[in-house]
């Protein structure tokens, strides 16, 4: 029969104890609140192409893990946001998000909370909800391989002081960028192209920002 020690003699066993426990942050289930969202959900909606087509605004996270499964996120940037109010200093974290899945789809997002995993958390739902399919091919003339692994032209984003062209570039050169304009596009499945920026491009969100809005003006320009 086991004694059980007096709780006063008992001395405190280092080995045992109690190691902090890593906080999580757990989605939810998606419950669709929209129409498009509704439509995904009964299966009338299959392709992310469908979605695009319907007229119907993306405004649910959810909606995009449904229609494209694997989405690869990375984080670009963190920073620290001080604003004085009336009750005193509120300090924030302020995150920039990207995800992709490295084959024709990208997507940016900021977020912002008073935790910084929260604050990811928000930047990637932010990022799935601006997701867009971009536009690639072969637009080198040093190139004529006809496969898509640059831009199809020259096309230009900016935001804020920063501007970037993005050329074509002909196969197996790789992606001449700076850090932050190089993941957004390998991201998005760019694998060769020129670049000339201009502008503080040591500020993360703007570089981000404007490399994202080049890809979207391949997309939206007229052929």
């Amino acid at each position: 029969m086991l004694k059980a020690k007096p709780v006063g003699s008992a001395k405190f066993d280092k080995s045992k104890r109690a190691r902090p426990v890593k906080k999580e942050y757990y989605r939810e289930a998606w419950i669709p609140k929209t129409r498009l969202g509704r439509l995904v959900y009964e299966g009338q909606v299959t392709t992310f192409e469908e979605a695009m087509k319907s007229g119907l605004p993306i405004k649910e996270a959810g909606l995009i893990d449904a229609l494209i499964p694997g989405l690869e996120d990375e984080v670009l940037d963190i920073n620290m946001v001080q604003r004085m109010t009336d009750s005193g200093r509120r300090v924030k974290f302020r995150t920039t998000v990207i995800v992709g899945n490295r084959d024709g789809y990208i997507g940016l997002g900021e977020g912002k909370d008073v935790q910084v995993g929260i604050a990811i958390r928000k930047g990637i739902d932010i990022a799935k909800i601006n997701l867009l399919k971009i536009k690639r091919g072969c637009g080198s003339w040093e190139c004529g391989c006809g496969q898509s692994h640059t831009v199809p032209f020259k096309v230009m984003g900016e935001s804020g002081s920063v501007r970037i062209v993005l050329m074509p570039a002909p196969r197996g050169l790789g992606i001449a960028a700076g850090g932050t304009a190089k993941k957004v596009m390998d991201m998005a499945g760019i694998e060769d192209v020129w670049t000339t920026t201009f502008g503080s491009t040591k500020t993360t969100l703007n570089f981000a920002k404007a490399t994202y809005n080049a890809l979207m003006n391949a997309v939206t320009m007229r052929t």
